[in-house]
């Protein structure tokens, strides 16, 4: 046995996982562990954020932690490894460890491997290169005007007038555009900033996140080609000042990067708002029977230790009004041009997190009793605000509903959740003068707003199911007459 083939037996590398419906990358959000750190098969090493969800992952073996491959805060593609462990630690020497995860290059001698690290998911990750990159030489001096050249081509300037020398250079090699790690190039793209404008502060001239925000920063004054053989211009940045924004606001301006739950929720709110055809409707209640009634259910002793608040009997009451107008629990397939009607109920809840909004749902909520309805809602509340909800959570949702009262808001409209025909938005329960029984009294007064999707709901359909939720909360009593 070569000692290279006991080497890669001894240290086992661990790749970022596909942790949920083919999602391709997510942001390592925190480390648990570091370099030297013992593990065991199971542990939990880090925490990372996809499109949809925070996600713990265990280690998969046991050892000793040799390399943290990225720092917090990078975003890894799947296939990527994060993560080697020597499995003996116990058998000699070991190859040197990087001290913490920073953006810095990989060692001239393992070059020839990088092919090996590339992601191997079909379809996605880069391309095996036939070229190999040489190792960059650190140099004091100006760059060759040859190399200046290049780089200033490659950068969309004119080429600067070379300087005089006594003997014509080799052609340079396309290595020389600026070096940085694939997540690093990917933070510059977000931010808009041309990485051949960057100071790179790295080992041997390697850009680092901290160089890129540091340019986003800086503002496109200071944004310039650090190579005394280059043209030296202020350009303004690539992205651009805002539209309509003064000049010199720019660096006034924060950009902050779209990615993990945020990005996935923005694209789909695109497609859904561009694809379904949306209605809304509303509806103002006199709520103050609901109101009373969530005191009692406070007191009772069989919801003794259980979340009661009126978000949860606004919730039984759409499920009883979708036990009624049944049709409405459908989606749309534009594939096979036909409207599927779900007879389970999986109730989605909009919740509001520091990691952007996210919507899981309470499996099968129809068939449960109100103490069992207020139990899953706990518990997805809890897990959502804790950031541990989990990508199965949020698929497979029916109906939705979005609490907007909690915000102090009377009622807004709401866009459906992709896959979904409905969506009931709850508006803030306030002390308003309300006709009751003939006269003017200060009453509990809320607004409901239902948008549904008009291919799958029509104009009648919709208004019954809303019409129907108003009825139960105006008189909790149809609870029982009703469900």
């Amino acid at each position: 046995m070569t000692a290279s083939t006991a080497n890669d037996q001894r240290f086992r590398e661990f790749k970022m996982p596909d942790v949920g419906e083919g999602l391709t990358e997510a942001e390592i959000l925190k480390w648990y562990v570091a370099v030297g750190d013992t593990v065991s098969d199971g542990q939990v090493v880090c925490e990372v954020e996809t499109a949809k969800a925070a996600v713990e992952l265990p280690i998969p073996f046991d050892g000793v932690v040799h390399e943290l491959r990225f720092a917090e805060g990078t975003t890894v593609d799947v296939g990527q490894v994060i993560i080697s462990v020597d499995t003996r630690p116990g058998a000699g020497p070991v190859p040197a460890a990087a001290p913490a995860p920073e953006d810095v290059p990989a060692a001239p001698a393992a070059e020839p491997e990088a092919p090996g690290r590339q992601a191997v998911l079909v379809g996605y990750g880069a391309a095996p290169s036939s070229t190999k990159r040489r190792a960059r030489k650190p140099q004091p001096g100006a760059q060759s005007p040859v190399a200046a050249a290049v780089q200033a081509e490659l950068n969309g300037r004119a080429a600067p007038a070379p300087a005089p020398a006594p003997a014509a250079p080799a052609p340079a090699e396309p290595a020389a555009r600026p070096l940085a790690k694939p997540p690093v190039r990917k933070l510059a793209k977000d931010l808009g900033i041309d990485l051949a404008a960057v100071t790179p502060t790295g080992a041997d001239g390697v850009v680092t996140r901290e160089d890129v925000h540091a340019a986003a920063t800086a503002g496109p004054a200071s944004a310039q080609v650090a190579a005394p053989g280059a043209v030296a211009e202020a350009a303004p940045s690539p992205a651009g000042p805002a539209q309509g924004a003064p000049e010199g606001f720019a660096a006034r301006e924060t950009r902050i990067p779209v990615k993990g739950v945020r990005k996935a929720t923005a694209q789909a709110m695109v497609a859904s708002a561009f694809t379904a055809p949306h209605v809304t409707e509303f509806i103002t209640v006199d709520v103050t029977r609901t109101m009373k009634l969530v005191q009692k259910l406070k007191t009772d002793p069989d919801m003794a230790g259980l979340r009661v608040n009126p978000l949860l009997l606004v919730a039984k009451a759409l499920l009883v009004a979708i036990k009624r107008n049944p049709d409405v629990n459908a989606s749309w397939d534009e594939a096979n041009q036909e409207i599927v009607r779900k007879d389970y109920v999986n109730l989605g809840i909009a919740a509001a997190t520091p990691r952007g909004l996210i919507v899981p749902n309470i499996k099968d909520a129809g068939a449960k009793t109100l103490p069992e309805l207020s139990a899953a809602l706990g518990e997805l509340v809890s897990t959502a605000r804790e950031g541990k909800t989990g990508p199965a959570a949020m698929s497979g949702g029916t109906v939705t509903i979005t609490n907007v009262g909690v915000f102090g808001v009377d009622t807004g409209t709401p866009i459906l959740n992709p896959g979904e025909s409905a969506i009931l938005a709850f508006g803030a329960v306030k002390l308003q003068p309300w006709v009751h029984k003939g006269k003017v009294k200060p009453r509990q007064v809320t607004t409901l707003a239902l948008s549904f999707d008009h291919r799958v709901v029509d104009g009648e359909l919709g208004s019954k199911v809303l019409a129907d939720t108003a009825a139960v909360l105006e008189n909790p009593q149809r609870l029982i007459t009703w469900g």
